[in-house]
Formats: C-alpha cells, sequence, structure tokens
C-alpha cells in the first residue's frame, strides 16, 4: 500500500515534465501548439526532442504580415 502512495505521485510528476513543452505552448496559445505537442508525443522521449519542444514553446510568435 505505502508504495502505491509513492508510485501515483512520481508517475503524475513524470507525465507533468515530459509534456511540459506541451503545456506551456497550450497556456501561451501558442499558434504551433498542436505541433509542439505531436514533436513532444513522439520525439519527446529523445532529450533533443524534448528540448526542440520546449524552446519552440518558449518562442514568442512572429506576427503574421498581411498583405
Amino acid at each position: 500500500m505505502q508504495i502505491l502512495a509513492l508510485f501515483f505521485p512520481i508517475v503524475g510528476f513524470g507525465f507533468v515534465l515530459y509534456f511540459l513543452p506541451s503545456i506551456i505552448a497550450f497556456g501561451r496559445s501558442k499558434r504551433d501548439a498542436l505541433s509542439i505537442l505531436l514533436l513532444n508525443f513522439f520525439l519527446g522521449w529523445t532529450a533533443i526532442g524534448w528540448v526542440i519542444a520546449l524552446v519552440w514553446a518558449l518562442r514568442t510568435d512572429m506576427p503574421a504580415v498581411v498583405r
């Protein structure tokens, strides 16, 4: 029973940490939030994929040019 009491918070924290770039992207209403989520989901297990998703989520969106 005590093992389960430790298991769920650790797994929950790991889940939040893994999807942190996606959480940040949706929280900041990024234009490419779905793309960041997909990159995070499929390549987040690699360190480079996770870092790229995090940097992409933290960058500011450039305004769209209207011609």
